[in-house]
């Protein structure tokens, strides 16, 4: 499972969507999340997954990339499908057994809520696919600059942010050669019940806090001895500066904006 985790990697390329401003994916990215959330019925949520697919096909990363960065949570999606479609008791019903009560207002929602997490997956998954730890550190440090109460603060933030991203990758790589060595050496990880195999798990996790915490360490003592002092007096190598293609973007998420606002007036009925 953990080998199906994406999050925090970059998959180099030219196309449209790599090539925008980091700065702007940051603020798509989260106007995008907003508008998810905004999706009252069926087909404002069509029109979201519709824009969805087009930035994807856009950015050119490979479907089963998107797929895996689904994969990790379907304990998630499933979990809540199922919360949804036992507690809403709107609808006809389909199932009444003993305290097992399933309407079709469940199930429609349970589907809904499906397909808004998955959208909402993609989408975040899809800015570190396409952008740079190093630029999102840069985007997230100059966007955030010009609010006075975080101008001190700000760079320490990023990099935070940035770092954590970008050892995600890193950690799990780890794990998976901790959990081979323990293998090797006859450890049993994937039978019994669910304390055994959370007792299994203790030689795994014991190398991996340790090693994490040397990871750490050789880090910083890196950054100090090339006298890293934050945000003070540095530079930069790339200058951030908007395009057209930025304008397409904004322009892109205002119509899609602009259009589930439209269709949730249009079909009142709220899921």
């Amino acid at each position: 499972m953990l080998k199906d985790i994406t999050i925090g990697q970059f998959f180099p390329g030219n196309s449209v969507i790599h090539r925008m401003d980091p700065r702007m994916k940051l603020i798509l990215t989260i106007v995008y999340i907003v508008i998810i959330f905004l999706c009252k019925n069926f087909w404002s949520l069509g029109l979201v997954v519709l824009a969805l697919i087009i930035v994807v096909a856009l950015s050119k990363i490979p479907v089963k990339v998107i797929l895996k960065s689904i994969k990790p949570i379907a304990i998630i999606i499933t979990f809540t499908a199922v919360l949804n479609m036992f507690y809403v008791r709107t609808g006809d019903p389909l199932l009444d057994w003993k305290f097992i009560h399933i309407t079709t207002g469940g199930v429609i929602t349970a589907v809904f809520m499906i397909i808004r997490i998955c959208a909402l997956v993609v989408a975040s998954s899809l800015l570190t696919y396409t952008t740079s730890p190093t630029l999102i550190t840069d985007g997230i440090e100059q966007l955030f600059s010009k609010f006075k109460f975080m101008r001190n603060g700000v760079h320490t933030i990023a990099m935070m942010m940035t770092i954590a991203l970008r050892f995600i990758p890193t950690l799990i790589e780890e794990f998976e050669k901790i959990t081979n060595a323990q293998k090797a050496r006859g450890a049993d990880l994937e039978t019994g019940n669910l304390v055994q195999r959370a007792k299994a798990l203790i030689p795994v996790l014991v190398p991996l806090f340790i090693t994490s915490f040397r990871r750490a360490y050789e880090l910083a003592f890196a950054m100090e001895c090339r006298c890293y002092h934050g945000a003070e007096g540095r530079t930069r190598m790339k200058l951030m500066k908007y395009t057209k293609l930025d304008a397409f973007g904004f322009a892109f998420i205002a119509l899609a904006t602009g259009g589930v606002v439209a269709l949730n007036i249009f079909f009142q009925h709220v899921i």
